[in-house]
């Protein structure tokens, strides 16, 4: 058991401005959840289980990235792959699933994943277990919760293939008027100062795609457009009145990207909960499509 942190404001509160807004969780209320013994809770990750056996919330299994992406370009692993891996975390159709990180972004890769599997119920905790510890609530050490894997998925597989754009129809969206391509990168990158990873050289961006906004300049894994500085989502309608200059609006189909998927995980899910119905992550982002001669890239600077 883990000392209790000095007391701490309200880290949540109900979000009326949500249209999904249960399934934005504030701690307490994952307090409560956690206790039934069907809901499927896990830790997500991709730095090795260290950390997490140090310290976790008690009901949770530990789920790392890996195993849901693959290199060179860390795409979503085959479908056959994917279902393997939620069954073996005891995951259905119609599991409660709740998934909470260090790294928020880790946390949303597996909430698009899981409800591009066509899981009903996929919630997050707000603000991460940064926000559990400073809620003041207990965690625990050790391996976690030992999934028992379930048969069968109880639904077509994948649920909601709408949810995820591949490279053949992201260059489709770009030449539809109701469609967009939204760029959850820095200015930086999107403007090509910058590629914004060490391991992807070329700089520049998808021609005719929209700047949708990310986070600090220099950190791939900050979404302070989208997020408090403790990790908690931003009111739903400040978001939606940073998009809509852009031309980012749920009129028209949004494909999130980045640059290999966590970012535009995190504002797909964010738009999901807002209740935008006709979004979906482009998985393979500026990586995939910076590695293909035959795609155009603007320079902007």
């Amino acid at each position: 058991m883990n000392a209790r942190p000095p007391a701490c404001p309200p880290l949540a509160a109900a979000r009326h401005d949500l249209v999904r807004a249960r399934q934005l969780l504030a701690p307490g209320d994952l307090a409560t959840l956690a206790q039934d013994g069907a809901v499927r809770l896990l830790e997500v990750g991709c730095a090795g289980a260290g950390a997490f056996e140090a310290a976790h919330i008690g009901a949770a299994a530990w789920l790392d990235t890996r195993i849901l992406e693959a290199p060179p370009l860390f795409n979503k692993v085959d479908d056959a792959v994917l279902l393997q891996a939620l069954l073996a975390h005891g995951i259905r159709h119609d599991s409660t699933v709740i998934v909470y990180g260090r790294n928020p972004l880790a946390a949303a890769r597996a909430a698009h994943l899981l409800l591009y599997a066509g899981v009903l119920d996929v919630r997050m905790l707000d603000g991460g277990f940064g926000a559990w510890c400073a809620a003041g609530l207990p965690s625990v050490a050790g391996p976690g919760r030992v999934p028992v894997a379930a048969h069968g998925f109880g639904a077509p597989f994948p649920g909601r293939p709408d949810y995820m754009t591949d490279m053949a129809q992201a260059r489709q969206l770009l030449a539809r008027s109701d469609a967009a391509l939204v760029s959850i990168r820095t200015w930086s990158e999107f403007t090509g100062a910058t590629s914004g990873y060490s391991y992807i050289a070329a700089r520049g961006e998808i021609p005719g795609a929209l700047w949708g906004r990310a986070g600090h300049e220099g950190d791939v894994n900050s979404m302070s457009h989208f997020q408090h500085a403790d990790g908690r989502m931003r009111a739903g309608a400040a978001i939606a009145a940073r998009w809509r200059p852009g031309g980012i609006h749920p009129g028209r189909h949004n494909a999130f990207y980045c640059g290999t998927g966590w970012r535009a995980s995190l504002a797909f899910f964010y738009a999901w909960l807002m209740g935008w119905e006709r979004i979906s992550v482009y998985d393979g982002g500026w990586y995939e499509w910076s590695a293909d001669p035959a795609n155009p890239v603007l320079l902007h600077s």
